[in-house]
């Protein structure tokens, strides 16, 4: 797959040759180039033109908005443009840096404040030229992820998370000397939303994100920053029915299963599954002993509630897009096992309790962990049971939501019930054989009404 630079970034590149300057574009879009991997977004760092003249020039592609005037970034026209930048360390944290646009510096003295030689590689679009001072290709071609500049590198902790979601992205091994720099950097200065960037990176665009839990473990950052997870290592499981080992191994594999089922879904979904894969076994390790012989893990499901949501207030996850992300973790760890169940003969499994669980948790992402689920083990086990539930819930129209109450308290009103607890009561008891199927419309809904107020 081709790469193809957008034209307008191609146009200021010849305005700045113009200029007697020159525009290399730099960053993650060169490295998907140079991976044949697709790529948006398009950053162009300009040399040898001071910042009141690129702005100037910039001004002829349409409105210019300047990102920050101390890092002399603008965004225009869908692309982001720059002067190289020297950075300084004036103190902990990621973000503790004096940084300052200098048009003179040369490409490869800009290059050195990137994280990895991957992404340090600049291409001339103008010559068809890569500028690669750090033999970032030659990485690509071995699949290496190395840091740029082990002096500097641990200035900005957020790096260590970036390997990991880097190396799971491209299936690259960290260089020795990077892996041990990661090992020594502590990310106690990073905000939830910086983790969670890179955590959902790892989780949405990686196609086996296994692979980045697996090396965050190696770096010891799972114990770090994630105990929740770190508690299932060497958590035992039933061989029989878990022969691949530990619930870490377990969740790791359900991750991989869950990843390939997201594809077809919005971004707030996907990520309610994705996280969904992550906590849906966090309740075994306080619940896991040893019953007749055999090793049972009782009531995990809601007992991962409490863990799970101790990982997601410290992810800072809440709503996405008006998507109530929490909710659907919440209730895929509380109700994971149910899909099996109900088709294994439940006999709470009537039509009422799919209805009712519909209220607790979207029954298709449900269903799409449980297969996640079932299917992430090792041997071979019959999940066609889940297919069973996810059809059973589509006939019932309940597979996102549950069927809203045909009766509302304005009904009661009209009926001349006075406001008050009784009318919640009322709806409730009313709504409650809504679900089992006692009626269906509204009608039917009043009259039973009117013999809940009789007196």
């Amino acid at each position: 797959m081709t790469t193809h630079l957008p034209e307008v970034a191609l146009e200021v590149a010849r305005a700045v040759r113009a200029a007697d300057a020159r525009a290399l574009v730099v960053g993650g879009w060169v490295r998907d180039r140079l991976l044949g991997r697709p790529s948006k977004d398009v950053d162009l760092e300009v040399y040898g033109l001071p910042a009141d003249q690129l702005r100037g020039l910039l001004s002829r592609f349409g409105s210019v908005n300047i990102v920050g005037e101390s890092f002399t970034v603008y965004k225009v026209a869908g692309i982001d443009v720059a002067l190289p930048r020297r950075e300084s360390k004036i103190g902990r944290g990621h973000r503790a840096f004096e940084v300052s646009g200098d048009p003179a510096m040369t490409p490869a003295e800009a290059a050195r404040r990137r994280d990895f030689t991957i992404n340090a590689i600049a291409w001339d679009p103008l010559k068809d030229e890569y500028i690669d001072p750090f033999g970032g290709r030659g990485d690509l071609a071995a699949g290496v992820l190395r840091a740029v500049d082990p002096r500097t590198f641990g200035d900005d902790s957020l790096r260590v998370l970036r390997a990991v979601q880097f190396a799971a992205r491209f299936e690259f091994t960290v260089e020795r000397g990077t892996f041990e720099l990661c090992r020594r950097i502590p990310l106690d200065d990073l905000p939830a939303e910086r983790v969670w960037g890179e955590i959902e990176k790892l989780l949405l665009q990686a196609l086996r994100p296994s692979l980045g839990f697996t090396l965050a473990h190696d770096l010891g950052l799972v114990e770090q920053l994630f105990p929740e997870l770190h508690a299932l290592i060497g958590c035992p499981q039933e061989p029989e029915w878990h022969p691949e080992g530990d619930v870490w191994i377990h969740t790791l594999m359900v991750i991989d299963q869950a990843r390939r089922r997201i594809a077809d879904l919005n971004h707030p979904r996907q990520v309610a599954i994705m996280l969904g894969a992550v906590c849906h076994d966090l309740g075994k390790p306080p619940t896991t002993a040893y019953l007749d012989g055999r090793i049972r893990s009782i009531d995990h499901e809601q007992a991962g509630v409490a863990p799970a949501t101790s990982l997601l207030d410290r992810l800072n996850i809440h709503t996405l897009g008006g998507f109530d992300v929490r909710t659907q973790v919440l209730g895929i760890v509380a109700h994971h096992l149910k899909p099996l169940a109900f088709f294994k003969g439940d006999p709470r499994a009537g039509d009422g309790a799919f209805r009712r669980l519909a209220l607790k948790v979207d029954l298709e992402l449900l269903a799409r962990l449980a297969l996640s689920d079932c299917l992430g083990r090792t041997g071979s086990f019959d999940c066609s049971g889940i297919e069973w539930f996810l059809e059973r819930a589509r006939a019932l129209g309940v597979e996102h939501q549950a069927p809203e109450p045909l009766l509302k308290g304005r009904h009661l009103l009209d009926m001349g019930l006075a406001p008050g607890p009784r009318v919640g009561e009322i709806l409730r008891q009313v709504y409650d054989q809504q679900l089992d199927g006692a009626f269906t419309t509204l009608e039917e809904a009043r009259a039973l009404a009117k013999t809940l107020t009789a007196p």
